[in-house]
C-alpha cells in the first residue's frame, strides 16, 4: 500500500460525499483567509515600525515622549538615544541595533511577509476555483436527479 493520496474524480462522488468535499473546501478556505488578515496585520505593524525608527531624529533627543507599555497603557519617558533602538526579534527577546540596521530588519520581515500573502493569495484563489467547480458539478446532479424523479402524474 503505498503513502501516496488517491485522487477521485468528483464528478464520480455522491451528492453527500460532494457535500462533505464542499464543507472541508469551506473550512480550508476560512482558516487561509484568516491567516491571510493575520499576515497582512503583522505586515502593518512592521511598516509601522520602520516608520518609527524614520521619525528618530537627532533633534529629539532628550525630549519626552510616551512610551507604550501594552497596547493600551503608556508612560513617559525621555529620549535619550536617537542612534540606538532596542528592536523585538520574538519570543520577548530585544537586540540593540542601529537605526539603519533596525530599519532593514523591519524592512526584511515585511519583504519575507509579502512573499507568503503572495503565495497564499494563489492558494486561495486556486481553492476559490476547486469550490466553484464543485458547486458547479453539485448543482448538475441535483438537476440530473429532479429531471430524472418523477412528475407528479396527471390524471
Amino acid at each position: 500500500m503505498s503513502g501516496a493520496p488517491q485522487q477521485v474524480n468528483i464528478s464520480d462522488l455522491d451528492l453527500s460525499s460532494l457535500a462533505e468535499v464542499k464543507r472541508q473546501l469551506e473550512e480550508e478556505l476560512s482558516h487561509l483567509t484568516n491567516s491571510l488578515v493575520q499576515l497582512k496585520q503583522a505586515q502593518s505593524k512592521f511598516k509601522s515600525c520602520i516608520e518609527n525608527v524614520a521619525e528618530l531624529k537627532p533633534q529629539n533627543q532628550n525630549k519626552t515622549i510616551l512610551v507604550p507599555l501594552t497596547n493600551s497603557l503608556y508612560v513617559p519617558g525621555k529620549l535619550c538615544d536617537t542612534e540606538r533602538v532596542l528592536v523585538d526579534v520574538g519570543t520577548g527577546y530585544f537586540v540593540q541595533k542601529t537605526r539603519a540596521q533596525a530599519r532593514k530588519h523591519y524592512t526584511d520581515k515585511v519583504d519575507f511577509i509579502q512573499k507568503n500573502v503572495e503565495t497564499l493569495d494563489e492558494t486561495i484563489a486556486k481553492k476559490r476555483e476547486n469550490m466553484q467547480y464543485l458547486i458547479q458539478v453539485m448543482q448538475a446532479k441535483i438537476q440530473a436527479q429532479a429531471q430524472a424523479a418523477p412528475g407528479p402524474s396527471k390524471s
